[in-house]
This record gives structure tokens, sequence and C-alpha cells, in this order.
């Protein structure tokens, strides 16, 4: 008869093992990473595996630690700095299992000054999903056969900076940072400690057996408000830690709204999403239509916006007209600018009641006073100024706001 392993006490060994080398910024991501051990043991019970990233805006900040102790508690894993996405999905599709694949440095693959590896990229997100692969035509010279390679396996990540968008919206985020003078670790020696972490590695492959078939039945209850892409990453943690029990359930509960809030108050906004934010909030802010002129000037006179700045030049009317027709009216048809009829003559603008759909769907909710405190720098043309007047107001207006204090109310 096979022992009974209590799992809570198992996976607080886990947490406990990690503490003692890495000093992670939240209780949250200790919890996260425990359970992210774990699930690497039970891949095959779920339809989706998140990948976990650790990422530093410096070196030195333990990131390359943490995948060292992950590689200690997780199944075949298999660090690299490079790789090619073929040789990936070879290992992948071996015979040997699915490994636990561990990049270190991942910013050199994915990084400003790397280039886009879309080959890679490819491999990240297709292997998020277990039916997910990729078609390769294998074989030599003219005698080629396309074949199909499984490339879902469990993948940690360690890097400076950020990763691609479609990368960071399925993984785990752990934003690592230097250790504080009072902040300590023990020092990790792989010969010592290596027959440490492979211990409590064993004993999480024992339990893994044992709650498998309960893992791969399981359907976690999401925290309120968790659904689509956060609830796929994190619907296998909380299913081992519901298999654990004890105190584990709610703590991962309590860490999956806390790491997805941190990473959307970590994300920066489309350049498109901010485009119609800024138009909503502090260009048209209740005006029915604005002509383009008046809308540049008022996007260039956004100290804290990136129109000043667009691949080395200001926003033009091409760029906002390029950048609007990603979107639609609530006709469904490409946004498009339209001709405003005004006493001097019928200059192209933009329609409020056009974006209004673009608004709704895309921009988050509209700060209570935005209408009141960016009127003031606002244009106004439904009284039927010409372009040129209404140039001039917004001129005035980003003059005047730079030396007079904003009054409130």
């Amino acid at each position: 008869m096979t022992p009974t392993i209590d799992g809570a006490a198992l996976l607080n060994e886990v947490e406990a093992f990690h503490r003692r080398f890495n000093v992670f910024p939240t209780e949250a991501a200790y919890v996260a990473v425990t359970l992210w051990d774990a699930h690497a043991h039970l891949i095959e019970c779920f339809e989706t595996t998140p990948r976990i990233a650790f990422l530093s805006p410096e070196p030195g900040s333990g990131k390359s630690r943490a995948l060292e102790i992950v590689e200690l508690l997780t199944p075949r894993p298999v660090t690299t700095v490079s790789a090619s996405a073929n040789a990936l999905y070879r290992l992948v599709d071996s015979a040997a299992g699915l490994p636990t694949v561990l990049f270190d440095e991942v910013d050199t693959i994915f990084g400003p000054k790397a280039g886009a590896d879309e080959a890679l990229r490819g491999f990240l997100n297709a292997g998020y999903r277990r039916t997910a692969g990729a078609l390769r035509c294998v074989g030599e010279g003219s005698n080629q056969n396309a074949q199909i390679f499984n490339s879902y396996c469990a993948v940690a990540m360690a890097g400076l900076g950020s990763l691609p968008d479609t990368v960071l919206t399925r993984s785990v985020i752990i934003r690592m940072r230097k250790r504080a003078p009072n902040e300590k670790a023990e020092p990790y020696r792989q010969r010592k400690h290596e027959v440490q972490g492979h211990a409590v590695r064993d004993r999480l492959a024992k339990w893994a057996d044992v709650v498998r078939d309960q893992v791969a039945g399981a359907w976690p209850e999401m925290p309120e408000g968790v659904t689509d892409r956060p609830a796929d990453v994190w619907e296998p943690l909380l299913a081992v830690a519901d298999a654990a029990g004890g105190h584990w359930p709610a703590r991962a509960r309590a860490a999956c709204l806390e790491l997805i809030s941190a990473a959307h108050d970590n994300d920066e906004a489309s350049l498109g999403v901010r485009l119609l934010t800024d138009l909503r909030d502090k260009v048209f802010c209740g005006e029915d239509r604005m002509p383009t002129a008046a809308i540049l000037e008022c996007l260039l006179a956004m100290d804290d916006a990136p129109w000043g700045d667009l691949d080395d030049k200001p926003i033009n009317s091409r760029t906002l007209a390029r950048m609007l027709g990603q979107y639609v009216t609530p006709n469904n048809k490409p946004i498009k600018p339209r001709g405003i009829r005004t006493p001097s003559g019928f200059p192209k603008g933009y329609y409020a009641e056009d974006l209004t759909d673009a608004w709704t769907r895309y921009c988050p909710p509209s700060p209570g006073e935005s209408a009141t405190s960016a009127t003031s720098a606002t244009p106004q043309v439904s009284g039927g100024e010409s372009v040129a007047d209404t140039a001039t107001v917004v001129r005035h207006a980003s003059e005047e706001s730079a030396t007079q204090p904003t009054l409130a109310g």
C-alpha cells in the first residue's frame, strides 16, 4: 500500500527550499513558484502550462539563481541560454518525456538589440497549449515530408527588461529586484544542495502520481474577475493547490489576484489604446467632431505622451489615419477621416460617433474629472472656427498651461 503523502506539507517544504536561496519580491511570488514547480510534474493533466518569467531591470537580482532552484525541483530540466526553435521542437517530441525548459538570459533572444526571433516566439506561444504544434518539413534533399512536432512543455525564463506581449500574457510574472542589505539568502553550492533539491523533487514526483487522476479531472474555482487568458494561466496552479489542500487553496487564489493585478499595473497600453484614450480624455472631451489639424496640435502638446517621437518623428495625419484605421466604427467599418463643414472650409477630421465603439471596447474607464480638467486645453470647433483658429487656441492653451497653475473645481 502506497503511504499517504501530505500534499500541503510537501508544498511547504518546496517553498522553504526556495526561501533558503531565493529572495522573491512578495509572498505571492513564493506561492506561485512553488505551485509552478509542482505543476511541472503534472503537466500532462492540463490543457495549458503557464510560463513563469523572472524579470528585472538590472543584473544581479537573483533571476538565474531562481532558475537554478527551479531546475533542482522539476522533472527532466534542460537549461539553455541559446537554442533554436527546431532543436526545442525535437527535444519536446523525443521519447524521453516532456522536458522542463529553463531559458536564462532570455532578453538576448527578445531584447531590443536582438531582433525578433519569430520561430522561437512561436515555440513559446504554441507550447503553452497542449493541442498546439508546429508543422515542419523533415528529410533530405527533395525527399521531404511534413511532420507535426509537439511543443507543449513547461518553460521558465529569466531575463532583463520585459518580453513580447504574446509571451507575457501566457506567463506568471515575477519581477525580481536586488536584495536589500537586510535581506539574506543562504549561499548556494550545487555539489552540496543538488542532492537535497533532488530529494524534494522525487517526493513531488511521488505525490504527483498519487493525485494525477484528481488533478486531471479538476475544474478549480477561479477568483472573481479572473477570466480568459489569466484563467488559462492560473488554472493548473490552482488545481495543484486544491489537490494539496491545507492553506494552499486560499494562498493560491490570493496570489493569483495579486500577481494578475501587478502584471496589469506594469503593462504599457498599446499605442493604439493609448491613442484612443488620449483622444477621448484629452482631445475630444465631449466634442462631437475635431479637425485633424486640431487633433494633432493637442496630441503634440502632451508632454508625457509618445506622440512627439514615433519612430524618431512626430505623429502626422497619415500616421493618425493608419492607427485609427485598425479600429472600426459602430457600423463595423474602419475609422477614417471625414469632412467637417466650417464657415472657412471643409477640412478633414474625425467624428466622436465613429470612435465611440472603440472607446467602449478598448479604453479603460474614463476618469471622473477628465472632461473638466482638459476642456481648457481643447479646441472648441462646434462654433465653426477655422482650422487655423483652432490650432491657435490649442497653442495658446498649451503655453498658458505651462506658466499658470491649474485651478481645481
